[in-house]
């Protein structure tokens, strides 16, 4: 398991429950902010959504618990970019504990990239953006162990499916 490391952050004190383990809606937010991550450093950043009005939105996500998470910790996100094409992004992200071995979670998320103005419609990546996925892609993608569930997956029509 290697991955892109994109994101660190520490557990906070009032993301921990009654039995002491990390709530799960938290696990949610670390991934969200670790997709934001990931997105600075493909180039879809601020400068990019105020320039262009796009952005990526999330469409579907998994998360799998294989390890408890408790305070004190400090959680280290690390992207997969599992497929992409003209609009969406398939990402594989591991939670990690820093110190602990092991993955502690996994998410795994469909995106699609949008422009916002005038109306919110789907809009392909520029080429520059599409060509990193595509070689992040290439660099991560099938060190990802991933969940055992229901597979997210892009689905591409054949051009003469009706």
């Amino acid at each position: 398991m290697t991955g892109l490391l994109v994101y660190r952050t520490p557990v906070q004190a009032d993301w921990i429950d009654y039995n002491g383990h990390l709530r799960d809606a938290y696990y949610a937010v670390a991934v969200s902010l670790g997709l934001d991550a990931l997105m600075d450093k493909v180039g879809l950043d601020d400068v990019y959504r105020t320039q262009t009005h796009c952005t990526l939105y999330s469409v579907e996500m998994h998360l799998h618990w294989l390890q408890e998470v408790k305070a004190p910790a400090e959680l280290e996100l690390y992207a997969h970019i599992l497929d992409v094409d003209a609009k969406r992004l398939h990402v594989g992200m591991d939670i990690k504990v820093q110190g602990i071995a092991g993955v502690a979670a996994t998410a795994e998320t469909m995106l699609i990239h949008v422009c916002q103005k005038p109306t919110v419609k789907t809009t392909e990546y520029p080429m520059p953006i599409r060509d990193t996925l595509n070689s992040l892609k290439l660099a991560h993608a099938n060190d990802w162990a991933g969940p055992q569930s229901r597979k997210i997956a892009i689905i591409r029509k054949t051009p003469n499916s009706t």
